[in-house]
């Protein structure tokens, strides 16, 4: 497997990398669209033709060292696959380094999210997606996509950002307080800032991908009309790394399309946007 971006041997090594990258190639409870467990070779394809300076921060934060850790490739079931997750994550927090994971599709966050959890009770789950994925059961599995910030509404400051389509099952653990409609973000700006004042400053980040539009991101198992731009999206999680201590983040829900490499490119420039917010906004 390459090193994230075509970077030299040097930056992608263990020892003085300061962020970890974990491929969860993980599609066993997807319902519609398929496709997300062939999505890391797709983002390290992307990334490899990408420009590794940005523009925006003026650097060059693959110098920071980013390292490819072993994939968890178990998908025998959701609950092994949960059990597995938590595992690796769990150790690799403990090393101090800035845990960066990729799906597969979102049932994979919820051994992540619990991992952050117990290291860091008061820590804020913020989730950008277009479904609120909280049902606390679906196929017959806890550990399902549509499961996949259930568990963090109960144990975490969970703050869902550009929700757009949900159960009425759901509607029980709905804290509207702290859900951000996409609907309703449409009309109005002031929810950036309402966002940023309920969160605490400890932040872990999962990304569906759906939260965007599919205009720009078909490449997704349930693409939602309504969704998020680039800008939009950019503007804001600059802010929240600005303004918070993000911890980590994962991002899921990539299903390559043949021929069509537009939307692994944003994904790789939006990893990428990532860790430049994180490591060089503060400077």
């Amino acid at each position: 497997m390459n090193n994230f971006g075509g970077i030299e041997d040097r930056y992608a090594e263990y020892s003085t990398a300061k962020v970890l990258l974990q491929s969860i190639p993980y599609d066993g409870t997807s319902t519609w669209g398929k496709g997300a467990d062939k999505a890391f070779p797709a983002f390290l394809n992307a990334a490899e033709n990408m420009e590794l300076y940005d523009i925006e921060t003026d650097s060059e934060v693959y110098r920071q060292g980013i390292f490819i850790v072993d994939e968890v490739s178990e998908k025998s079931s959701p609950e092994a696959m949960f059990r597995a997750v938590y595992a690796q994550s769990k150790k690799w927090l403990e090393t101090g380094k800035f845990l960066t994971s990729f799906g597969g599709e979102h049932s994979v966050s919820i051994g992540i999210i619990k991992a952050f959890y117990e290291k860091y009770p008061d820590i804020t789950i913020l989730q950008l997606d277009a479904h609120s994925d909280l049902r606390p059961e679906y196929d017959g599995t806890i550990y399902n996509h549509a499961c996949a910030v259930h568990d963090a509404s109960k144990h975490t400051n969970l703050i869902q950002v550009g929700i757009r389509s949900m159960d009425t099952v759901e509607l029980p653990f709905l804290n509207r307080e702290k859900c951000f409609f996409a609907e309703d973000m449409f009309h109005s700006n002031d929810w950036v800032e309402k966002s940023l004042a309920l969160m605490g400053d400890k932040v872990y980040l999962t990304i569906d991908l759906d939260v965007f539009d599919p205009s720009i991101m078909p490449a997704t198992g349930t693409p939602e009309p309504g969704g998020m731009n680039w800008n939009t999206v950019i503007s804001y999680l600059k802010k929240v790394f600005a303004q918070k201590n993000v911890l980590g983040f994962d991002i899921v829900e990539l299903a390559p399309l043949d021929g069509f490499k537009a939307p692994n490119f944003l994904v790789a420039k939006l990893y990428y946007k990532l860790l430049s917010y994180k490591f060089e906004l503060k400077k």
